[in-house]
């Protein structure tokens, strides 16, 4: 599976601030981007681009809103060839927020939208470009999307933008092998001029399955964690992606270091990774916020009742 039109995105830190309201200490950070620098990924998410006039800073930590300032000392002295994102979401950021890109060390700005707010996303992405950033457009919930409206999204999108991506996001871990295809396929459909990217969620220990799915049927961005880190049941592991690729340029080795020296001492205070409340949330093609919250309770490991809750079936 060498080819070299496909670029990986590792969004551990944007991701896996979903855990912790992206309180992650400089030194994580920077030791996820000195990996992933060594190890020849493409891109990394550092975290999103949020107005503190819409979103307190008082609730979130730093990586919530990328300062430059922030950014630049995370990362100061590291020789990358990796290029930096954040990601802005539909109605949580400000046009000043965004500096012009020869002012930034963000290279690229991707819009996290839903389907209905696509003409949002399609004009703050062409901010983005317009700032001189590559930007992509990931369109969120798509398991939930209905086709006539994503057709006339993804339409849209090819026509009113020139984004080098449109992403494929599984949000609920939802989506199976078929219908993965199925989204390429009417991606491929509409979108001439961009590539397709894919982000799978991990709910029913598919997000792996689901992105070699999406690479072999021509995804060309491709999107992963460390050790699966991310809210919830967390991402396609990068670790996995990189041994499937086998591209030349990728090197494991740092990756397996900062799992073992930062990520699996965290995965120790913190839980993310396959567990049956967030499973029985991709059955049900459900946001796993209620299982988010089972498992704070004292009855987190009560399945039955949990799935019983969603099915909304009595059973004999």
């Amino acid at each position: 599976m060498f080819r070299k039109e496909i670029k990986v995105l590792d969004c551990t830190i944007r991701d896996g601030g979903l855990i912790n309201d992206h309180y992650f200490d400089d030194k994580f950070v920077r030791e996820i981007y000195k990996a992933v620098s060594l190890a020849g990924v493409d891109y990394m998410e550092i975290g999103y681009r949020c107005s503190k006039n819409i979103m307190s800073p008082d609730k979130f930590g730093k990586w919530k809103f990328c300062e430059e300032s922030v950014i630049k000392k995370a990362i100061d002295g590291i020789k990358s060839n990796t290029k930096l994102s954040v990601m802005v979401d539909v109605g949580r950021v400000e046009e000043r927020d965004i500096l012009a890109a020869e002012k930034s060390v963000v290279d690229m700005i991707r819009v996290a939208t839903y389907v209905k707010d696509v003409d949002k996303a399609i004009d703050l992405a062409n901010q983005a470009l317009d700032k001189g950033y590559e930007a992509t457009i990931n369109i969120m919930a798509i398991s939930r999307a209905n086709d006539n409206e994503l057709d006339e999204a993804l339409a849209q999108l090819e026509a009113e933008t020139k984004v080098s991506a449109v992403y494929i996001v599984d949000s609920f871990g939802a989506l199976y092998s078929e219908s993965v295809t199925h989204l390429v396929e009417k991606y491929k459909k509409f979108l001439k001029t961009k590539e397709v990217g894919i982000h799978a969620h991990n709910n029913q220990q598919l997000g792996y399955a689901n992105t070699i799915q999406g690479i072999i049927d021509g995804c060309n961005f491709v999107d992963a964690t460390v050790y699966g880190i991310g809210r919830a049941a967390g991402n396609c592991p990068l670790e996995l992606v990189m041994g499937f690729l086998k591209n030349p340029k990728f090197d494991l080795r740092p990756i397996l270091d900062v799992i073992t020296k930062e990520v699996v001492p965290l995965r120790e205070k913190i839980e993310w990774g396959y567990i049956l409340p967030y499973a029985i949330t991709g059955m049900f093609n459900e946001h796993p916020r209620a299982a988010m919250a089972l498992r704070k309770t004292k009855d987190k490991d009560n399945y039955r009742d949990f799935f019983e809750s969603l099915s909304a079936m009595e059973v004999e």
